[in-house]
């Protein structure tokens, strides 16, 4: 994808609807060139279109969340990586940089194990031979592509593993970190329950933001693994409450 058709999928998930006609503005080109632009990302299936605007994917719809910032993501994955040893068992949880950790780990280790609750990431490394995957049953979430409620959760029961790995879609201070689906946020709970570690994968501009529900008090997370744009009053808060911090370089 190129340089100006990454910036307009950003500006458009950024502002979730937007008129061709300030596109054309913003990025300095005529219509016909953002409507071809366009034309091009919903074919990849990364926005829709409607008369005259262009309109992001649903929030949780990984294909295009995958997009959006994916190189800061993948630097963020890869240092995730760096935590996981060849024949380790898993856990991971949905989320684009979850999705770009199991495919850096089906590139890079040998016979690792991934537990997880997304079908989204179950597809996503089945072309590699070296990784195991185990899909947990529960009820299915189209729009995310991930299985929650009770089942899921007493699924969980039969596993404990060294770490698990979950994105966020929030945190502040007094609130920890925090998600928008109460039922996802259940089934990680759940998970960091059977592990005995829990990294969190998140860019920092997550940290300007506050989910809808609770997702896990500071006490519970082990890792943070995101980039260095985080604020420097944050990363004194997370270290003082014993969170390891990894940052990779802001793009």
């Amino acid at each position: 994808m190129g340089d100006r058709r990454s910036a307009i999928l950003e500006y458009v998930i950024e502002r979730e609807r937007v008129d061709v006609g300030d596109l054309a503005d913003r990025f300095a080109v005529s219509q016909v060139t953002i409507r071809k632009d366009l034309d091009h990302l919903e074919r990849q299936g990364l926005v829709h279109r409607e008369h005259g605007f262009a309109v992001a994917m649903a929030p949780d719809d990984l294909r295009s969340r995958l997009a959006y910032h994916h190189d800061q993501k993948r630097r963020i994955a890869a240092a995730a990586a760096g935590l996981v040893t060849s024949g380790d068992t898993v856990m991971i949880e949905s989320g684009s940089c979850c999705a770009l950790l199991a495919a850096e780990l089906a590139a890079t280790k040998r016979g690792v194990t991934i537990v997880t609750n997304s079908a989204f990431i179950a597809d996503y490394v089945r072309a590699s031979a070296g990784t195991a995957v185990v899909l947990l049953g529960g009820d299915y979430q189209a729009e995310s592509q991930v299985t929650v409620g009770p089942l899921a959760e007493q699924c969980l029961a039969g596993f404990h593993v060294g770490q698990l790995f979950a994105g966020i879609d929030g945190y502040t201070p007094q609130t920890g970190f925090t998600a928008r689906n109460h039922l996802r946020a259940a089934v990680v709970k759940a998970m960091a329950g059977r592990a005995d570690r829990v990294i969190l994968l998140t860019e920092s501009a997550k940290f300007s933001r506050q989910g809808a529900v609770p997702l896990l008090d500071a006490a519970a997370v082990d890792q943070v693994v995101t980039d260095a744009g985080l604020p420097g009053a944050l990363r004194a808060g997370l270290a003082a409450a014993g969170i390891a911090l990894t940052l990779v370089p802001v793009e």
